[in-house]
């Protein structure tokens, strides 16, 4: 579904129209197809599953680029390879599992609405292998297909049409998250515990599988107890936004509720403060929800 574009953004081109230039400057051919899947890369293992991902390597960051539309897809990738970004792309689901499976990579910009396997499948997918962080492209408006990229785990996402200098922000803020310079020492409290070094959280010893944002906002919780945070605040701090959907910041609460409380219905961690925003009551006293 394409929407009205606007200057300077990526939407792909509207029937009948020229694509826009890429990034380099020159326009490509007509018939010209985009670039070949790079070499080396393997197969899906029968399961359908690939192999615990490695270690990243220490350089830039490598970024896989998900989109069926090649004028999005090399607009995208052009941008993050001028700021200084490792970039493979795919064009559909499998593509980019194979691509994942051969070169793990430390972000994924992922397209909604791929043919045959979408977006929301590949991000679940993605996730049942690791943690890696995922900025969900989509050219649908409605706040329903936005909060469900984000039930299944995407760390953000961007509608279309979008500035490609915006994504490359957004990027940088998920990797910086992702990539801490000097993680703080392991904290605790009510049976949590969170070891920003190792990336690990644990319930009753029981370890936790958050996503990126998850972790980082359970991080905050537990550094500063007891104090109320407004949604703009949890935005500024947790995610490095100055603006932004604040519906990210209510998704990311509930799914963080539904692994931490006891009964996500009647949280006695992160209560509700109403007309302020939500506190991280470490006592374990029933809330305001």
């Amino acid at each position: 579904m394409q929407q009205p574009h606007s200057p300077g953004a990526v939407n792909g081109p509207a029937p009948g129209a020229a694509a826009p230039a890429p990034v380099s400057g020159t326009a490509p051919a007509p018939g010209i197809a985009a670039p070949p899947p790079a070499s080396g890369t393997a197969p899906l293992p029968a399961s359908g599953t690939a192999a615990p991902p490695p270690a990243s390597a220490p350089g830039p960051a490598r970024v896989l680029v998900v989109d069926d539309d090649a004028t999005v897809a090399e607009v995208v990738a052009g941008y993050l390879g001028r700021a200084g970004y490792v970039v493979d792309r795919a064009d559909d689901g499998p593509t980019a599992l194979t691509r994942a499976a051969a070169h793990w990579p430390d972000l994924v910009v992922l397209d909604l609405m791929l043919p045959g396997m979408d977006g929301l499948e590949v991000c679940r997918r993605l996730r049942a292998r690791a943690s890696v962080p995922v900025v969900m492209l989509t050219a649908r408006g409605d706040e329903d297909d936005r909060i469900l990229g984000l039930e299944v785990g995407a760390d953000d996402y961007v509608t279309k049409p979008f500035s490609p200098r915006e994504l490359v922000l957004r990027v940088q803020s998920v990797l910086r998250r992702a990539r801490p310079g000097t993680p703080a020492g392991p904290l605790a409290a009510a049976g949590l515990t969170v070891d920003p070094a190792a990336r690990r959280a644990t319930k009753n010893g029981t370890e936790l599988a958050l996503t990126l944002r998850e972790f980082d906002l359970l991080a905050f919780f537990l550094r500063h107890p007891g104090r109320a945070y407004g949604r703009e605040d949890l935005m500024r701090e947790v995610w490095g936004w100055d603006f932004g959907d604040l519906s990210t910041v209510t998704v990311h609460i509930r799914r963080l509720r539904g692994k931490v409380e006891d009964d996500p219905a009647r949280p006695r961690l992160i209560q509700t403060v109403w007309g302020v925003g939500y506190r991280f009551d470490p006592s374990g006293r029933e809330g305001e929800d």
